[in-house]
């Protein structure tokens, strides 16, 4: 099967999105598989939107030979129009590989208005999903309907493989001294490294420590901020800056800690929180997205809403490590229970192959009386 692939730069960027896209491709290609990448540039959120009217982005999807295409989510706003354009013209079906939707992101209402008729169109113009979770499944059906073909493959967390035991992780947990934090992700906003930073600036600074790992330039801006905060709050000596970081040290990082501490606003999975459990990491997570299908609070992990009570729920870790114990080796144990990579990619694999047709969502919700939107 020949199979295209629509993303934005290049395959090995580092997020989740991407590194499920390159599982994907990895599995499919080992499979007996051909994918053809095909790359777009990253710009702007306006500047991407004319894509749409490219000719040689359209030329070269008019002539491929492919089976299937295969888009990002993430291209919609270079996708939205051009999909409806070539509808005629093309004859393979094209399938939305979707992590979370822009318009489910924490921002002004009227942004996310505007992103919602965009993103609405672009899913109205796909033929199949493939979805990472069941939160995003039925945040695109609210906006789409469910005529379209499709499948949820969850991430998996065990790229990594540790061979830590339940004994080792509650002999970390029980060590003397600080709270050992890990906050992993790219520094933006929605990440919540602030949240966690107004959360450790009420707690006595012999409590804990914080091992920062994530690209730093991804939005300058909020990077300058975040260390302005920390430099104002005298918080230096209790966190360490580490950049990107390969597997090899991002597994070490996780051994070493004691918990897990991303509290984003909303994740349409959350690749790290599974990750880190698998190194018995309890995880702390933001209540915005699908990171419930994987904590269960008090359990594995908390859901928190803001940074007080991420506050209160260190400051207890801190002092009662029996139940930093108990969370650990929990969380170990729902890391075992998840489904791995190969298991998940498999999934998406029989899926695409299972004959999926062009222009099969729109034709189904035109019969029903109900016609995609248009431009």
């Amino acid at each position: 099967m020949k199979i295209g692939l629509i993303i934005y730069g290049r395959l090995q960027t580092i997020s989740g999105g991407y590194l499920y896209d390159r599982k994907l491709v990895e599995h499919l290609e080992a499979a007996g598989d051909e994918v053809e990448i095909i790359s777009l540039p990253w710009e702007g959120y306006g500047r991407s939107l004319l894509h749409n009217v490219w000719f040689a982005l359209a030329e070269q999807l008019r002539l491929a030979e492919f089976d299937l295409l295969l888009q990002d989510e993430l291209n919609h706003p270079s996708l939205f129009w051009l999909n409806r354009r070539l509808r005629d013209e093309i004859s393979y079906p094209i399938v939305s590989i979707v992590h979370h939707l822009r318009s489910s992101e924490q921002r002004p209402g009227w942004q996310n208005w505007f992103y919602r008729q965009v993103e609405q169109r672009y899913l109205a113009s796909v033929d199949g999903f493939v979805f990472n979770s069941q939160t995003t499944r039925l945040v695109v059906q609210s906006l789409v309907g469910t005529a379209q073909p499709h499948v949820v493959a969850f991430p998996a967390g065990d790229r990594f493989q540790p061979t830590i035991t339940p004994a080792q992780v509650a002999d970390r947990a029980q060590q003397p001294g600080p709270l050992r934090l890990l906050f992993v992700g790219n520094l933006i906003e929605r990440k919540g490294l602030h949240v966690l930073l107004e959360a450790v600036a009420g707690l006595p600074t012999s409590e804990w420590m914080l091992e920062v790992v994530g690209d730093t330039a991804v939005t300058p801006r909020y990077t300058q901020k975040v260390q302005q905060h920390i430099t104002r709050l005298g918080l230096e000596h209790n966190i360490t800056w580490h950049g990107p970081r390969n597997d090899e040290a991002l597994a070490a990082h996780l051994a070493q800690s004691h918990l897990l501490v991303v509290p984003s606003s909303y994740e349409g999975f959350g690749i790290v929180y599974l990750e880190g459990m698998a190194f018995g990491l309890p995880a702390i997570a933001g209540r915005g997205g699908a990171a419930h299908e994987i904590i269960t609070d008090g359990v594995n992990g908390f859901l928190v809403e803001d940074a007080a009570t991420l506050r209160q729920h260190l400051h207890t870790l801190h002092h009662n490590r029996e139940q930093l114990t108990q969370m650990s080796q929990a969380a170990q144990t729902r890391f075992a229970a998840h489904p791995t990579w190969t298991a998940s990619m498999t999934k998406i694999r029989e899926f695409l192959h299972s004959g999926i047709p062009a222009q099969a969502g729109i034709q189904t919700r035109h019969k029903n009386g109900n016609p995609p939107a248009r431009v």
